[in-house]
């Protein structure tokens, strides 16, 4: 079961995907697939075939994102979140070997794409959620524990 919520910034960047999909591409992919089909034979017709497949795809993904921008709860900075790891921070991470990670720990719908987000369901995630700077986290992975202390916790602050 995934958390229900995204970051202020990953609620935009879905809502602009969604406006985009729904307001410019499915209509200029409607056309085309106006179009195509007007030639006759859509047996043979690559263009239609091509482009009812990406027009599945978009109400598809317009559907889901629909759905996930009803359900999302978004949130923002909040001052009694400072010294703590809350949703939303950017945390930085060192383990006794000196490797340094630095993350945001967000939504699972803003995690793609992203190599410096983690999901707030994450094992990393989960352990290192109301840590302070220099407390140690130990984390369960599939190669055994591991233990990284809290460098740095920084919040994108809404202006």
């Amino acid at each position: 079961m995934k958390t229900k919520l995204i970051t202020r910034e990953g609620y935009d960047k879905l809502k602009q995907e969604l406006d985009f999909l729904w307001r410019e591409e499915r209509p200029e992919v409607t056309k085309k697939v106006t179009w195509a089909a007007s030639l006759g034979d859509r047996s043979e017709n690559a263009d239609y075939q091509y482009n009812k497949k990406r027009l599945r795809e978009i109400d598809r993904r317009v559907r889901y994102l629909t759905k996930c921008l009803e359900q999302l709860r978004i949130v923002d900075y909040s001052p009694q979140q400072d010294g703590k790891v809350f949703f939303g921070a950017w945390v930085e991470i060192e383990n006794d070997d000196g490797d340094i990670k630095r993350f945001r720990i967000a939504g699972y719908d803003e995690i793609f794409g992203r190599n410096d987000y983690i999901s707030i369901d994450s094992p990393m995630a989960r352990a290192l959620l109301k840590k302070e700077v220099g407390d140690l986290a130990t984390v369960q992975t599939p190669a055994g524990e591991a233990s990284w202390y809290v460098v740095s916790i920084d919040y994108v602050k809404q202006s």
